[in-house]
């Protein structure tokens, strides 16, 4: 248009979105070969418009999203029964993942240093079970000794030491 005609509304409308957008006469061959629609792509039952099984779905989700890792670990601390066994788990419980490190807490110190000697297998279980955990090393806890550090009889100090000499 030239500035001695002035441009009417729809006129400048046309043209303000004509540079916004762009023209579509200058789309790149890649858009326009998306644009062109194959005959068979809108039919019902074509192809690609399969139903799909909701578990499909969901492990697609979680993968996209990244939530395999913790899922795997849930699952893990969930299912500890099948992998180190049912009376071993009686006397034994996870208590948690920290830096690809399961911790698990047992009834007893002798129970502890059975599962240590057992961790090549326990090990084994996991990575064959659940290598999306991440799970690197085992540590096995027997119960926690009494402190004599804090409470209401502790004194600071080196503590009860022979005095005599």
């Amino acid at each position: 248009m030239t500035e001695e005609q002035p441009v009417s509304e729809p006129v400048g409308v046309y043209l303000r979105f004509r540079r916004v957008f762009g023209d579509g006469s200058s789309r790149s061959g890649d858009a326009r070969k998306r644009a062109k629609r194959e005959p068979g792509s809108t039919v019902p039952f074509g192809g690609g418009r399969d139903p799909e099984g909701l578990g499909s779905i969901v492990d697609a989700l979680t993968t996209r999203l990244g939530w395999s890792s913790p899922l795997a670990r849930s699952e893990l601390l969930a299912s500890w029964t099948e992998i180190a066994g049912a009376e071993t788990a009686e006397h034994s419980s996870p208590a948690g993942i920290e830096d690809g490190v399961l911790t698990v807490h047992c009834d007893s110190t002798a129970w502890a240093t059975q599962l240590r000697l057992m961790r090549v297998q326990v090990m084994n279980q996991i990575t064959a079970r659940y290598p999306d955990a991440g799970i690197q090393s085992l540590r096995f806890e027997g119960p926690n000794a009494p402190s004599w550090k804090r409470g209401p009889r502790s004194i600071p100090g080196r503590g009860p030491r022979d005095t005599y000499g």
